[in-house]
């Protein structure tokens, strides 16, 4: 949990702008980076020789002093969401990329430690900032004591920003999972229509056929697959902002005939589908209830459908099954379910193949979109960055802080590898001729 303690009323030492400006130079000496600190005085000290991309802003005097005193993920968070900390121009890719990317920059950083630790120590008598609660989710976040009910408030807790506020960086369709680029010189909406195109092809959608989207969001992909594929679609959300504004775009569309949208929890759904899609959600039903959740899937699955899920995961870790994984959560991790996604798990891929092939499923082809997803986050950063100034005006300056930070993260670990995501096609177990063609190449035609 993160901490609530009120910071000491210490007195400020003398030459705290020297010692900040010194332990600086180390870094600019043995870092050349494109970043420079704005101080708290106005002052700018550049960390590199270059071009200076972003400006990161020290805004108050206490800010030092606290993450001295109790350093953690969760404080540095806090105040950046309120301000304390805060970047003038590019994106915060430009101010974390070049450590997160670089090992051996990261090793002449942690080189650094002791110098810098010596240069700063007086500072931890200062009087520091104090922590004030950021926007968060309030309850179980990491949803160890997960019920079936507890989903929606996940989902509201991530959504409840509003539809203005996801159209600011997403792409007309809006498409809020990975894009699918298939050169570098596709924009972000013809790859959004690309990953469309391409899930539908892979369940090889045929007139007529009965098509389900499992958390389906605004709705592009069951309106892709209705007009371009002729199938009849269905759609599940726990978002009623989603779901009104995707019964309006079928209609608008003069789809509304063909397409119906059912606010509920997947464990609910009755009924039976010739082809299923499950784009962005095993990432948010939790560990635990992986098996429950296939063991759907595949009871929803015509015999001779398809099922095809897209989802991040995280590497595998040694001799850790879910129950280890979940009680060794890396800050990161426990941070991106307070403040982002409440109830968000990673499975590895391995353990996702086997949890699928128990619950009854034969998979037929796993493919990683890894760098796929890492230019999705980054041009999802980089455009909500742009429009700063509205989506403070819609959501506030701390939410808008929150969400930046969240993007940049997700593309550095894409980037890094730390994070992954495939898409995984599969049908009910083996009984003769498998339900699609026995080679790829029908995709790429």
């Amino acid at each position: 949990m993160p901490e609530t303690r009120s910071e000491p009323a210490q007195p400020e030492p003398k030459g705290s702008l020297t010692r900040v400006r010194r332990a600086l130079a180390l870094v600019r000496g043995a870092l050349d980076l494109p970043v420079a600190v704005r101080l708290w005085d106005g002052s700018v000290e550049p960390l590199g020789a270059g071009q200076v991309r972003a400006t990161l802003c020290l805004n108050a005097p206490g800010v030092v002093p606290s993450l001295l005193r109790y350093p953690s993920l969760d404080r540095l968070i806090r105040h950046y969401a309120q301000g304390r900390i805060d970047l003038e121009g590019g994106t915060l890719l430009d101010v974390a990329g070049p450590l997160a990317l670089d090992r051996e920059a990261r090793r002449r950083l942690k080189a650094l430690r002791w110098p810098l630790l010596r240069t700063l120590a007086p500072l931890a008598l200062a009087r520091g900032e104090p922590i004030e609660p950021a926007r968060a989710f309030e309850g179980d976040a990491e949803g160890q004591s997960r019920r079936q009910g507890d989903n929606r408030r996940f989902i509201g807790f991530h959504y409840d920003v509003g539809n203005d506020f996801y159209a600011l960086f997403l792409d007309p369709q809006m498409q809020y999972s990975c894009a699918y680029f298939p050169d570098e010189s596709t924009d972000l909406a013809t790859a959004q229509h690309a990953k469309l195109d391409m899930i539908c092809r892979k369940l090889r959608l045929r007139p007529g056929e009965r098509f389900l989207d499992i958390g389906c969001g605004w709705g592009g992909l069951l309106r892709h697959a209705v007009r371009h594929y002729g199938v009849v679609g269905h759609g599940v959300t726990l978002s009623e902002e989603q779901r009104s504004l995707a019964l309006a775009r079928a209609e608008a569309e003069g789809l509304s005939d063909r397409i119906t949208i059912e606010l509920c929890d997947y464990a609910s759904l009755e009924g039976r589908f010739d082809k299923i899609a499950s784009v962005g959600m095993a990432e948010h039903v939790g560990l635990a209830n992986l098996p429950a959740y296939f063991a759907k899937m595949r009871a929803l699955l015509a015999e001779d459908g398809l099922f095809l899920n897209h989802a991040i995961t995280r590497r595998a870790k040694r001799g850790r099954g879910w129950r280890r994984a979940r009680f060794s959560a890396r800050p990161e991790q426990r941070a991106l379910q307070r403040y982002i996604f409440p109830g968000g798990e990673l499975d590895d891929i391995g353990a996702t193949v086997a949890a699928m092939e128990r619950a009854g499923f034969e998979v037929h082809d796993v493919e990683g979109w890894r760098r796929h997803y890492e230019r999705t986050t980054r041009e999802w950063c980089e455009r909500l960055t742009t429009r700063r100034a509205e989506a403070e005006a819609l959501v506030g300056p701390e939410a808008y802080r929150l969400w930046v930070a969240y993007l940049a993260g997700c593309s550095l670990a894409f980037r890094r590898g730390s994070a992954r995501i495939f898409q995984t096609v599969a049908s009910h177990s083996a009984r003769g001729t498998p339900p699609l063609p026995p080679t790829r190449a029908d995709l790429y035609r």
